[in-house]
């Protein structure tokens, strides 16, 4: 005769669907076999090292000050820290970073690259990272060019491509607007604390207080924070419509004693 065993035996693993106390001890991680992806991570790996050469170009050939201040920078340094954690998970084949921190770092630089190229390309002079506005060619230009373009191009084909859909909520969109609204908050304060006259008072022409007063630009401020939450909603709406990845994580069964 053969005699089923008990569900709960002390330090034998519950299986995955079988109810009892040691089911709950087994992470879904251990039902599933890990994949590296290596082109995945040298991609991110390049972006990272993107972002972060412009970031660092920007800092050395202008006040590193007044610098920091620049949304774009801020978004840029954002990017290359986060794309390198990505890479080494990618490498490692360990869990893929929060999809509301992957998601905020795309739309703060897809926020970067639109506000440059739709309010500041056709800037009069030229709008540059550094302290040397007439300098619009050379290594700032690169910077420009780096943290403008090919870093929100690359980091949109990465979330296209290489991650998975399904994994942005429209809770995240509201998260992700606290940042620009602290941030035009932080620099309308630092405009109104330096003295007029200041090189640098205001970072960004359309929020130069001292030029079109507080009226019209808390007017702007407020239509470039509708307009960030609108591409944040675009942005979860896209991933819930788009197509996954070509290639699927391969799913496998082994069974982890539990820990402790």
């Amino acid at each position: 005769m053969f005699t089923p065993l008990p569900r709960d035996i002390p330090g034998l693993p519950a299986l995955p669907g079988v109810p009892g106390p040691l089911s709950a001890a087994v992470p879904a991680a251990a039902v599933m076999t890990p994949v590296r992806r290596p082109v995945t991570a040298v991609f991110r790996l390049l972006i990272a090292a993107a972002a972060a050469a412009g970031v660092t170009i920007a800092l050395l050939h202008g006040s590193p000050a007044r610098a920091l201040t620049y949304f774009t920078i801020q978004s840029g340094a954002l990017a290359a820290v986060v794309f390198a954690l990505a890479a080494q998970r990618a490498w490692t084949a360990r869990r893929s970073l929060p999809p509301a921190l992957t998601g905020a770092t795309l739309l703060y630089t897809a926020t970067a690259a639109l506000t440059y190229h739709l309010l500041l390309a056709d800037a009069s002079p030229p709008f540059v990272l550094t302290d040397a506005p007439a300098d619009a060619t050379g290594w700032p230009a690169v910077a420009g060019r780096l943290l403008h373009t090919a870093v929100p191009l690359a980091a949109a084909l990465d979330w296209l491509f290489l991650t998975p859909p399904h994994r942005l909520r429209p809770r995240h969109a509201t998260a992700w607007l606290l940042y620009p609204l602290a941030y035009l908050a932080l620099i309308l304060t630092r405009g109104a604390l330096l003295a007029p006259g200041t090189p640098g008072r205001y970072v960004h022409p359309f929020l130069d207080v001292a030029s079109h007063g507080y009226q019209h630009v808390l007017t702007d401020a407020l239509l470039l924070c509708l307009a960030v939450y609108a591409l944040a909603i675009l942005l979860v709406t896209l991933d819930h419509i788009r197509p996954a990845p070509l290639r699927r994580r391969k799913t496998g069964f082994r069974l982890r004693a539990p820990v402790g």
